[in-house]
């Protein structure tokens, strides 16, 4: 095999951009800077071609990518829906239909957990809807302040990060299209798959879930939270929260607009139903266009989906759908209403810009082509391509046995997941954000797991545990963090 032209080097633009990230809290401006060095490595530390390269070939070309303009459409159409149904007061409507059921703080704290779930769609929409919705109920039932936010944000992040159908999906499969087109044999991985296929190892997140409900029922308490409780029922009633109007902005719907709950239902079914038809029609489709006279299971449906198109267009009705309900009910006038979906639309814009600048990182420490084409020649494309996967195995990799020419691994991959696990929580934890984290690792975490279990005697199997795990170690560990979103929650 040729000698790898960049070493450690082709290393420096995670390492980059997770140094700076860590130490900046900010993601964007870390990545972009772990874009640069990588240019600088591959042009041979020419500044002025570097820039050049960041700007055109590595910035632009993820930019103008097809499949990555209907993610980006997906999210900002997401976000609009989400945007006007909340104007109009439709999730309000359905979480004052369901919060009566709350008479002790024991089911007040079942409530707030089950709408935390109901609200899947956006992390934003549920820290808060519910944060602000659920003040008084937990004032009344004695619930302090600290733990109603405590439920909030643990059914936030997490649930968004596990639904089908939310803001996160698109981001995250895109991710994970990034890590697979950096594996050199693919061997049949599909992102929306191996999204499904993680959920049951995504263990964090499960049980932070799980964890709410176990609490409220148990009834037990510790640490500061025992002492938050405690206070809380001693005072009889919580200290209030002054909260600038500026905590709520355009999330808030108007008091004069009637809550219905259908407002919010409607729009979400839409989208929910439109995905799963076209996820199913055209899975179905390039399923036999494959060849086969038999009808493919369900699996190879999905697998052979196009996500990114059964998305867009289901997204894009859902919209539709919220906008004309706001509009035959004349809830809001069409001014209110492009506004209410502006002001969605450009909180989605951040996660946006991670995922631009993430992918960007991630084609760079690949080894295809700007146009997606295998190389033909070892390292035929080092002019802008830095191989990372390709080195992380070779050093991770021993030499072979002469008896049984298996490969001995220096690090062994069952610890692979645990590793990748507490790497994640760090990243996430020091920088509060699910998408850079997901963006920094996912694409050199999936080709690296796939290269090592490759040297195993069973061979790199899509549905191998460990491979599934460790990929799920990301998605979970880059939510152990996640902290953006909490000043939104309007209870803490």
């Amino acid at each position: 095999m040729s000698e790898h032209p960049f070493g450690w080097l082709s290393l420096l633009p995670p390492v980059v951009a997770i140094v700076l990230a860590i130490a900046t809290r900010r993601v964007i401006p870390s990545l972009l800077a772990g874009i640069f060095a990588g240019a600088l490595v591959t042009r041979g530390g020419n500044a002025w071609t570097a820039l050049t390269d960041t700007l055109e070939v590595h910035l632009w070309q993820t930019l103008i990518d097809p499949e990555r303009l209907r993610v980006y459409s997906f999210t900002l159409l997401m976000g609009a829906m989400v945007g006007v149904i909340i104007r109009c007061g439709g999730m309000h409507g359905l979480i004052r239909m369901i919060s009566p059921i709350a008479r002790t703080r024991r089911s007040g704290q079942l409530v707030t957990w089950f709408l935390g779930l109901l609200v899947f769609f956006d992390d934003y929409a549920n820290t808060m809807l519910l944060g602000n919705t659920l003040r008084p109920l937990a004032d009344k039932l004695r619930i302090s302040r600290e733990k109603l936010a405590y439920i909030v944000d643990s059914t936030a992040a997490p649930v968004a990060g596990l639904a089908v159908i939310s803001t996160w999906i698109a981001v995250e499969l895109a991710f994970l299209q990034d890590g697979i087109a950096n594996v050199r044999s693919a061997n049949g991985l599909q992102p929306l798959d191996l999204f499904i296929a993680t959920i049951p190892y995504r263990f964090y997140v499960l049980m932070a879930l799980l964890f709410v409900p176990m609490v409220a029922i148990l009834g037990r308490e510790f640490g500061p939270m025992l002492v938050a409780e405690r206070q809380s029922l001693d005072r009889g009633e919580v200290d209030p929260m002054h909260l600038s109007p500026s905590t709520q902005g355009g999330w808030d719907h108007d008091p004069n607009v009637p809550a219905r709950w259908f407002n919010a239902f409607l729009p979400i079914a839409v989208t929910l139903g439109l995905v799963l038809v076209l996820l199913y029609t055209s899975g179905l489709a390039r399923a036999e266009a494959r060849g086969g006279d038999e009808l493919p299971d369900l699996r190879t449906i999905i697998g052979a989906a196009n996500s990114s198109f059964a998305l867009q267009y289901g997204s894009l009705a859902g919209l539709a759908t919220a906008i004309l309900l706001a509009w035959g009910q004349r809830l809001l006038t069409m001014e209110k209403i492009g506004q209410a979906a502006g002001w969605g639309a450009r909180v989605v814009l951040p996660a946006l810009m991670i995922l631009w600048f993430a992918s960007s990182m991630s084609t760079m420490t690949g080894n295809k082509s700007a146009g997606g084409d295998p190389e033909t020649v070892a390292f035929e494309f080092s002019g802008n391509r830095l191989y990372t996967g390709d080195f992380l195995l070779e050093s991770l990799s021993g030499a072979a046995d002469p008896e049984t020419g298996a490969v001995q691994q220096r690090f062994p991959v069952e610890f692979l997941p645990t590793v990748v696990f507490v790497l994640a929580c760090v990243i996430s934890f020091s920088t509060g954000t699910s998408y850079g984290t997901m963006g920094i690792l996912l694409p050199i975490v999936i080709p690296l797991a796939c290269s090592m279990l490759s040297l195993q005697p069973e061979g790199a199997d899509p549905d191998s545990p460990l491979l599934l795990c460790t990929v799920g170690s990301v998605l979970a560990g880059a939510i152990f963090g996640d902290g953006g979103r909490r000043q939104y929650s309007g209870c803490e």
